[in-house]
């Protein structure tokens, strides 16, 4: 088995571990807790945040899944797969849309949207137990993701809209 890389071998010289190494790892862990805190209400992280995502961008057009997949961030080649498995479980509509004949209109639905709010609350508790070590340093852990994320003018999404980045 391969040892880990070490100061001497890390991408970043002074660095006990190569920072995508450390990345990988914390990823994976809280991955771990997310999927723990979903499995009772029987959800995939991705199922969870593209049913959530749906019902955040509550508009009265009919939302797309290509919308959907913008908004969440993910291919929409997967986002159709995820839909589909989210309409099997009766958590979300999938219906004409009345403008687009080739577009598809998603709709989550009552159990959906109760399921979604349960497992928010699993979500934020297992979130707060995993990164509540951070502390005080949190806010400045989320603008640090963000900068690595494309920053906050990233398709107008960021955790911390609206604060200075580092020169």
């Amino acid at each position: 088995m391969k040892t880990p890389p070490n100061s001497a071998n890390a991408s970043i010289p002074g660095t006990p571990i190569s920072p995508g190494l450390a990345l990988w790892r914390v990823t994976h862990s809280w991955q771990r807790a997310v999927r723990d805190a979903l499995a009772p209400f029987e959800l995939t992280h991705v199922q969870f945040v593209l049913l959530s995502t749906l019902i955040d961008m509550r508009r009265t057009a009919p939302v797309t899944q290509r919308e959907l997949a913008d908004a969440a961030g993910t291919e929409v080649m997967m986002t159709s797969q995820v839909v589909r498995a989210l309409e099997k479980k009766g958590l979300i509509q999938r219906g004409a849309h009345p403008s687009d004949k080739r577009a598809v209109a998603l709709t989550p639905t009552t159990q959906g949207a109760e399921v979604a709010q349960r497992a928010n609350a699993a979500v934020e508790a297992a979130d707060a137990t995993y990164f509540g070590p951070l502390g005080a340093d949190a806010e400045r852990f989320l603008q640090n993701l963000d900068l690595l994320d494309g920053g906050p003018s990233r398709k107008g999404r960021g955790v911390t809209a609206g604060a200075e980045r580092p020169e």
